[in-house]
């Protein structure tokens, strides 16, 4: 099993004096079956602004890849190195990831995108992220911005890599309605 991530959560009291709430390891940790990515969820919102008012655990529930409607995910996504992943296919992914179909189709067999503009930092190791014309090396320190396009992502490292996400629920662009060449 990867590392814990430890999370710690901060709220108010009865009195409106700042507390911690949560302080531990993260428990909505998931190894997906199709390529063993570990994912742990931090947090996440069903709203935009969100409610900071709540001392419930927002992370305690099954979420696919992508945000709630109008919310927003918080998770750190651990990445095997892709000779030990071992071959999968898309649609088997897909499925795992909580997206439909549609979602996926390029030059690898993890591409897929969400409706969401995400925020991403390499915290350690590094991987590929590979679009559908083009493909960039990722250290740890590097921050993406992925406006909900095709991508996947390739650990070619000999290491493990884990990158923080935070994923925005966005409106569609009007790209995806373009036919894929």
């Amino acid at each position: 099993m990867p590392t814990p991530i430890r999370r710690i959560v901060t709220g108010h009291d009865q009195n409106g004096r700042a507390v911690i709430l949560i302080d531990g390891p993260a428990p909505n940790q998931k190894i997906r079956a199709a390529n063993r990515v570990v994912s742990t969820l931090l947090w996440a919102s069903e709203e935009t602004p969100a409610d900071a008012s709540s001392n419930r655990d927002r992370a305690d529930r099954e979420i696919g890849v992508a945000p709630p409607t109008g919310g927003s995910v918080f998770r750190i996504v651990e990445f095997p190195p892709a000779n030990e992943a071992g071959a999968f296919d898309n649609a088997a992914m897909l499925a795992e990831l909580g997206l439909g179909p549609d979602a996926g189709d390029g030059r690898h067999a993890s591409t897929h995108r969400t409706r969401s503009l995400d925020y991403a930092i390499v915290l350690e190791g590094e991987i590929d992220m590979a679009v559908d014309e083009a493909q960039v090396r990722l250290r740890a320190g590097d921050a993406i911005v992925q406006q909900a396009t095709n991508h996947a992502w390739i650990n070619n490292s000999d290491k493990p890599c884990r990158v923080a996400f935070v994923l925005l629920d966005a409106r569609q662009p009007p790209q995806w309605d373009k036919p894929q060449r």
